[in-house]
């Protein structure tokens, strides 16, 4: 191949079209690496995703509606305030109380104390207030007392009530959790796998107790002290004795997956026990309805339409 052969093939890369394409590019290229990073859509939404990141404490708490903002800090300080004026010599039963009904509201033990300070004056001023005028003071001061006392006793009782249910929720979920456990262990899963599969499983108070003990477990507590963490928030006998007998095993070297298999049969013996127990108590409690309830009605059905006969039949009678 000559000279000019070769001249003419590569001719269109020495011609006018082909050096405007060459220039374009080049100043495309220094455009690109002179202009701000805001015009570049790539840049720009990186960018923007680390300014949220970076986002103030401040826009963040604006960003909050305002009742979450303004009204509920106003009544935690009113809380506090109102339970800081009773004794405080069960405020630490209070808040295991509260523990274990899964902190209703976060609430604090000084927090619930107000509440019930406050549920007492909302109720026995408010009855002072609307309804003193229609009664006899006496009586409408009695009366506002006792419903006084009524809010001031209220809020413990529904604080127990919601310790019971999410008791017996723990313990109705434990035996199958623990099959669950036994069954992912045996496969090869790790002890905190296979909490976290059981959560994953079930959403229910057990399955978020076990994803919290795996989260403690995550950023450096010892297994150990998240299981008796868990188990002294649910307040639960049974998960107690469970999280001991897995501790002291785990202590002595045995397999897991075979303590596991025996807590889990011991806890389905358990859950029979218990479902006999309520089956022998359901008669007993049958009386109270039966008695007072059920019986009158049938009486005055049965009854009823007959006492206008024996009214008059001794009527004729004393005539």
């Amino acid at each position: 191949m000559d000279w000019i052969t070769l001249f003419n093939k590569t001719s269109f890369l020495w011609s006018p079209g082909m050096a405007a394409i060459l220039t374009t590019i080049a100043v495309f290229l220094v455009w690109l690496a002179l202009a701000p990073a805001e015009l570049i859509p790539v840049i720009r939404d990186r960018l923007d995703s680390y300014v949220v990141r970076e986002e103030t404490l401040d826009d963040i708490y604006l960003s909050q509606p305002f009742f979450k903002r303004t009204i509920v800090p106003l009544f935690r300080r009113l809380l506090k305030f109102l339970g800081s004026l009773l004794p405080k010599r069960n405020i630490e039963k209070t808040q295991q109380l509260l523990i274990e009904a899964g902190e209703p509201g976060k609430l604090s033990a000084l927090d619930f104390l107000g509440l019930k300070v406050l549920a007492a004056i909302l109720l026995g001023g408010g009855y002072l207030l609307f309804f003193s005028g229609a009664s006899d003071f006496s009586i409408a001061l009695r009366n506002a007392l006792l419903l006084a006392i009524g809010g001031y006793l209220y809020p413990q009782l529904w604080l127990k009530q919601k310790v019971r249910k999410r008791k017996d929720e723990i313990l109705k979920a434990l035996p199958d959790a623990l099959d669950m456990l036994t069954i992912s262990v045996e496969a090869g899963l790790a002890f905190e796998s296979a909490l976290l599969k059981v959560a994953a499983q079930w959403d229910n108070v057990l399955s978020q107790e076990f994803l919290r003990a795996v989260t403690e477990m995550r950023v450096g507590t010892p297994r150990n002290d998240a299981l008796k963490r868990m188990a002294d928030r649910s307040g639960v006998k049974e998960l107690k004795s469970f999280v001991a007998v897995l501790i002291q095993s785990t202590q002595l070297g045995m397999s897991i997956a075979e303590v596991l298999h025996m807590q889990a049969a011991e806890m389905r013996i358990k859950r029979r026990q218990l479902a006999e127990k309520k089956a022998r108590q359901a008669s007993t409690k049958m009386v109270f309805p039966l008695v007072f309830l059920i019986f009158p009605a049938m009486y005055v059905v049965i009854l009823g339409p007959g006492i206008p006969m024996v009214v008059n039949f001794f009527q004729r009678l004393g005539h």
